[in-house]
């Protein structure tokens, strides 16, 4: 079976690329790669297929872009059978004991299996512990498709590195890792990538290291994080502004720049469990990683807490105060919603006898419903708060004046009774100081 010609066959147009998994990952790259190459766009939510037909994105990843792009969209997996090189994009969540949650990949695995042709590359790039690749993936492949790997098809693995909602490390700008699981994939592999790749491709040796590079990087930053967040309850204590002391921290050559936060999505509050379960199954347990998931995984209820001392402190009832959260997706200026860590918030609030009325623009009501449970309230719809707590950083909140902010508030309280919690140390101090507003940061 030959594999070397893939890459001249999808730059004449006599072969097909495939994604499996249209999300903020999969969607992008087929929208990137249909500008060079035919592509099928398969996912098995057919509401998504039918939007991305009918020029709506949801992820907001290409905008307008979607209405021109030429991938044929479609939730009949049976078309992956006219591609000769699929890219999987599925998520991989983790359960709610913490432990890694394969089953959309192995559905997306089973799915590809089914409808396989012989000469084909598959590529996986959803998030994964090292080994998944070739010790879960390959065998269903294998069993659902009755083609030998290596033979009638091969496999390798490329670390999606998406950071949704952000325009400037885009998909063709970042360094994209690419691995194979012989040199005559991986040539091949990199080739393809490297269509769209301007940035280029940066090749790894064995598709274990691929999957490593994508955990290590993610569990990384989350400990980086972590280090500040500890830092910023500590400093809380101390009566010192996190926000100050990071400053100034940052003006010496090598400082990180990492600052306090809600650490949520579907990568850096969930890959560092994928690294770490893998351990533990080796025998070995995280001194840090985990650590640094506990700390961030703490910070929903620490603001919170904050909050309720703020009002306190007010002189109001919590329990009878008005409280409103501006944002609920996981970071800002984004639609994305998964795994977001002001759910903490609400949560913690609940508990005690708080329930929030929460707003985000950027977000899906009905995601945020299924989700969490949330019916989000539009902008014009707002009562007047007790409390404000600003969680994301969307540029609209980003931007409001101290005036603004005010407005949110019941008119009969005095600036002094207005509780304004910044979680993303939005606002300049002096602003806050000389607003006469009761204010906490992280």
């Amino acid at each position: 079976m030959n594999f070397s010609n893939i890459y001249l066959e999808l730059i004449a147009g006599q072969a097909k690329l495939a994604l499996v998994g249209l999300g903020y990952v999969g969607m992008p790259i087929a929208v990137e790669f249909a500008k060079h190459v035919p592509v099928i766009g398969f996912d098995i939510n057919e509401k998504r297929i039918s939007e991305y037909r009918k020029g709506i994105d949801a992820t907001n990843e290409v905008g307008a872009a979607i209405a021109q792009t030429t991938v044929d969209f479609t939730a009949d997996a049976s078309r992956l059978k006219e591609a000769r090189f699929i890219i999987v994009a599925v998520p991989t969540p983790v359960n709610e004991d913490t432990t890694p949650d394969l089953r959309p990949i192995e559905g997306a695995a089973r799915t590809v299996g089914e409808n396989l042709s012989p000469g084909t590359i598959v590529v996986f790039e959803s998030t994964v512990y090292p080994g998944v690749t070739e010790d879960i993936c390959i065998p269903l492949i294998e069993q659902y498709s009755r083609l030998k790997c290596g033979v009638d098809w091969k496999i390798g693995y490329s670390p999606e590195r998406i950071n949704p909602g952000d325009r400037v490390h885009t998909l063709t700008s970042v360094v994209k890792v690419v691995s194979g699981m012989d040199e005559e994939s991986s040539r091949e592999i990199k080739k393809v990538y490297d269509i769209i790749i301007k940035a280029g491709t940066h090749p790894v040796s064995t598709i274990k290291t691929a999957e490593a590079v994508k955990v290590v990087e993610n569990s990384q930053r989350d400990i980086n994080i972590a280090f500040v967040n500890e830092v910023a309850m500590m400093c809380d204590r101390m009566h010192i502004d996190t926000a100050e002391v990071i400053e100034g921290m940052n003006t010496k050559w090598n400082a990180l720049g990492f600052r306090p936060g809600l650490v949520g999505g579907h990568c850096i509050g969930v890959d560092p469990y994928y690294l770490t379960n893998a351990a533990e199954k080796l025998g070995y347990h995280s001194q840090i990683i985990l650590n640094g998931r506990k700390v961030n995984d703490s910070m929903g209820a620490y603001v919170a807490d904050a909050a309720i001392k703020q009002m306190i402190e007010a002189g109001m009832a919590p329990k009878k105060a008005t409280v409103l959260i501006l944002g609920i997706t996981f970071k800002e200026n984004c639609p994305d919603t998964r795994n977001s860590k002001v759910a903490d918030i609400i949560n913690r609030l609940q508990e005690f006898e708080i329930d929030p009325v929460v707003a985000d623009s950027w977000a899906d009501s009905d995601v945020a419903k299924e989700a969490y449970g949330v019916d989000l309230v539009p902008a014009d719809d707002l009562p007047k708060a007790d409390c404000v707590i600003v969680a994301v950083g969307h540029k609209e909140y980003r931007s409001m004046s101290m005036m603004q902010l005010k407005k949110l508030f019941k008119p009969e309280l005095s600036d002094s009774e207005k509780v304004l919690i910044d979680v993303k140390s939005l606002y300049r101090k002096d602003e806050l100081e000389a607003s006469g507003m009761r204010y906490w940061r992280l």
